[in-house]
């Protein structure tokens, strides 16, 4: 079942963290330079109707070695139990993804401004999708409590 896809990134972040540190990321302010080799000029019309965007990303820094494939304790804290690493957003995943959905602050051009989102600087962008209401979840979202702990700083 192994299949392979090869992705372009369509853009890269440039911001002021050089390093994955694991909060206060609503503090950013990033600039996505969007890649004219890719994207046509005018990729990004109409994109500034939008109050939010959702930002796909690599962790393009995470080495082999540190990938997770089964379950380890959130952030190493034992405190919490151990969870498998689809039950949570850490960077060391299988194919290194990254989705943050984060506040859209401006587009100029192939140059968007955003804060938010939380990603180092040079980290390659692989899509960019505007957030609507009718794709967010419908009804009351459930989360242990680990979860809420460990996202009390993060924005």
């Amino acid at each position: 079942m192994t299949n392979i896809f090869t992705l372009s990134p369509i853009g890269t972040v440039a911001c002021t963290r050089t390093q994955a540190e694991d909060d206060r990321w609503d503090m950013e302010q990033t600039t996505i330079a969007l890649d004219p080799a890719v994207l046509d000029a005018d990729a990004a019309a109409e994109l500034d109707s939008f109050s939010h965007i959702e930002v796909i990303f690599l962790f393009d820094q995470v080495p082999d070695s540190k990938i997770i494939r089964g379950a380890r304790h959130p952030r190493g804290n034992k405190d919490w139990p151990k969870v498998g690493i689809l039950a949570q957003r850490g960077k060391a995943r299988p194919n290194r993804l990254g989705a943050t959905i984060c506040d859209l602050l401006s587009v100029d051009g192939l140059t968007l401004r955003v804060r938010g989102l939380d990603a180092i600087d040079g980290t390659p962008v692989l899509d960019i999708k505007p957030v609507m209401t009718g794709f967010l979840p419908q009804g009351a979202l459930r989360e242990p409590d680990w979860a809420r702990t460990l996202m009390a700083d993060y924005w």
